[in-house]
């Protein structure tokens, strides 16, 4: 009789066999107490039209935070040179709407720049307060739940949400 190694996400255990999660960072960049939200291009695989945080795959022998700071440079132009803070929040344990586990790491990025040189992954983006991000009906369904696990930096607290 084996026993399957466990995962711990949020303090909650689940058997690694049984999830198989692939692994992913996102980060939230803030800017003055707000928030950047990227609409998806329609040149990209996935949640096209929609908006969305920075994301991308977490690439073999890369940390976490390293591919955040890669995914920030690329769809962003953002470099740690740019920002104020970054700080690593809660991973995440999140289905898709198959029910797939993805594990998400998540980050927050505070930044001095308010323009930003996005890459066609994106069309656009907004800076916006975070009391008014649910105004943005066409948000990916995860989105609400990385902006919680990501940490907000002690000069931020108390800022719109």
């Amino acid at each position: 009789m084996s026993i399957a190694p466990l995962l711990r996400v949020g303090g909650v255990a689940h058997a690694l066999a049984e999830c198989q999660p692939r692994t992913v960072v996102a980060v939230i960049i803030q800017w003055r107490g707000r928030i950047a939200l990227f609409k998806r291009s329609q040149s990209v695989g996935h949640d096209r039209g929609l908006w969305h945080c920075i994301t991308g795959y977490l690439e073999p022998g890369t940390t976490p935070e390293g591919q955040a700071l890669t995914e920030l440079r690329e769809e962003t132009g953002l470099t740690e040179n740019d920002l104020t803070d970054f700080r690593q929040g809660t991973p995440l344990l999140l289905p898709d709407k198959q029910g797939n586990p993805w594990l998400v790491h998540t980050f927050t990025a505070v930044t001095r720049r308010r323009r930003l040189t996005i890459n066609d992954e994106h069309d656009t983006f907004r800076w916006t307060a975070p009391s008014k991000i649910r105004r943005f009906s066409n948000r990916v369904t995860w989105l609400d739940q990385v902006l919680e696990a990501a940490p907000v930096p002690p000069d931020q607290h108390g800022t719109g949400s």
